[in-house]
């Protein structure tokens, strides 16, 4: 799967991917990243609105999830969520997911080949200029349409 097809995924099934002005930035090395200009996405302050940024990390885990799996029957929805705002946004919104630590995804994967059904906990982040601005960790579960 390309980058562009998520891209087009998220602004197809997601539609406030497309307001947000949501853009695939990369997957590689593990890591998924999404990017989403402030000037859509800004509060009465013109710093990231708190609202986007959870978008964000949500869709960070999700599209890292969704690609992972590579599998067009799966529907990914998240279960809980918790969030630490750090610091204000200032400028373009950058989140990144990354691949949990140990085994952790791969029994992800043989729960979901095997069951059809799985659950894993991702963490994601907002950062800009090097700093994290927003942590989040959250539970996701994946079925396949059957």
């Amino acid at each position: 799967m390309q980058l562009g097809d998520i891209e087009k995924y998220l602004h197809e099934k997601i539609p406030l991917t497309r307001a947000m002005g949501v853009h695939v930035e990369s997957y590689e090395n593990g890591q998924f990243i999404i990017t989403a200009p402030i000037d859509r996405n800004h509060n009465h302050l013109n710093t990231a609105f708190g609202g986007s940024l959870s978008a964000m990390a949500t869709l960070a885990g999700y599209g890292f999830l969704w690609l992972e799996l590579n599998d067009p029957e799966v529907h990914v929805v998240i279960k809980d969520s918790a969030m630490k705002f750090l610091r204000p946004v200032l400028g373009e919104i950058r989140a990144i997911c990354g691949a949990p630590d140990g085994d952790v995804l791969e029994q992800f994967k043989r729960d979901f080949a095997r069951k059809g059904k799985a659950r894993i906990s991702l963490k994601s982040q907002i950062v800009e200029e090097g700093s994290t601005a927003m942590e989040f960790e959250g539970t996701f579960v994946a079925v396949r349409d059957r």
